[in-house]
């Protein structure tokens, strides 16, 4: 039987430190990731990205095809436009879990439910600085409403994943408490890195410190203001979490989200976890959602962009056009194939 090494193969060749024993030995990677899907709602808060109801039916029905999880499709009580475009989705008969986004209000919850989504993303600031000067609430109205909120959901059949806003930069003692009062009737627990303001390590330092006291399964949301985005969203799953939000092309608020193609990709190949998502419908989705989002990728974007495939360096380039039988992967870490994108090797 032929030994066929993770780090390399006739589409792609990475590093083989990337899977030696020292490295990942404390990797506690789940059996299974969830790669949950927010480009028709965080990324859509990009400025500027409107995305109409038959595109984001279209997305939506794209993501599915690729093989995303779950689809956040957006928030019924945004506009009239967005319940449609929710209730329109989930409607199709997608396999992927399609979700709304909501507020810690029963209002928000029954609208959800008008929409007949399955399940919900559930928001409240996790801090006590954003419920103070952005909410204006205290932190006892905070955590009630919360907990109200979950638990009528609940009551109402809906997988309900409970999102700690500015997780990252709160108060550790009052994350602990508002988590811990909605603990034993969420599904599942997102914290959310708002601000894009937490380094790698201390994201692997604050999931353990989740991990104490939250036995449900835990999800990442990263933002990507520091440049840090698919950085925290790989540390975080390599520490426990086993879902991971992302955006397609990384579009969303400020700087952006986790895009959804370099997380997958780094996945599959320098952590060699199978996802269960379709590589070869990357590229196409990404042109769909630049086509209808109006935001031109730089032609550098990493998996999805025009230029990872050309060679300008002089050297390599003569080591592609002269030396026989030099395979692609010695110059690429992954050829276009794998993407069935229109890049070539130039």
């Amino acid at each position: 039987m032929t030994y066929k090494p993770l780090w390399s193969s006739d589409k792609w060749f990475v590093s083989p430190y990337n899977f030696i024993e020292n490295v990942t030995r404390n990797f506690k990677l789940p059996e299974k990731i969830i790669i949950h899907d927010t480009t028709l709602r965080d990324g859509e808060q990009q400025a500027g990205v409107v995305f109409r109801k038959n595109e984001k039916i279209e997305i939506a029905m794209a993501l599915d095809d690729a093989g995303i999880h779950r689809i956040e499709v957006g928030m019924p009580a945004v506009s009239k436009e967005d319940f449609e475009a929710i209730k329109e989705t989930a409607k199709q008969g997608l396999k992927a879990m399609v979700m709304a986004f909501v507020r810690c209000l029963k209002s928000d919850v029954d609208l959800a439910l008008k929409c007949e989504v399955p399940g919900v993303v559930m928001e409240l600031p996790s801090s006590r600085h954003l419920i103070r000067y952005a909410y204006k609430w205290n932190e006892e109205k905070a955590i009630n409403s919360a907990v109200e909120a979950v638990e009528y959901a609940k009551s109402h059949g809906l997988f309900v994943t409970f999102f700690t806003i500015d997780a990252t930069r709160a108060e550790l003692d009052f994350f602990r408490k508002v988590v811990e009062a909605v603990h034993n009737h969420m599904d599942t627990l997102t914290f959310a890195d708002t601000f894009g303001a937490c380094l790698p390590w201390a994201i692997s330092y604050f999931m353990n410190k989740i991990k104490e006291f939250v036995k449900k399964p835990i999800e990442i949301h990263s933002h990507n203001d520091f440049g840090l985005a698919v950085a925290n969203s790989l540390t975080a799953l390599v520490s426990g979490a086993v879902g991971v939000h992302t955006t397609v092309n990384g579009i969303g608020e400020r700087a952006g989200n986790a895009s959804l193609e370099e997380v997958v990709l780094a996945l599959e190949l320098l952590l060699g976890v199978k996802t269960g998502i379709k590589l070869d419908k990357l590229y196409d989705l990404s042109k769909l959602v630049e086509k209808y989002s109006k935001v031109q990728l730089p032609p550098y974007k990493p998996v999805t962009g025009e230029t990872p495939f050309m060679i300008e360096s002089g050297i390599i380039a003569e080591w592609w056009l002269n030396v026989k039988d030099v395979k692609p992967t010695e110059v690429i870490p992954f050829i276009p194939e794998l993407l069935e994108g229109k890049n070539q090797l130039n």
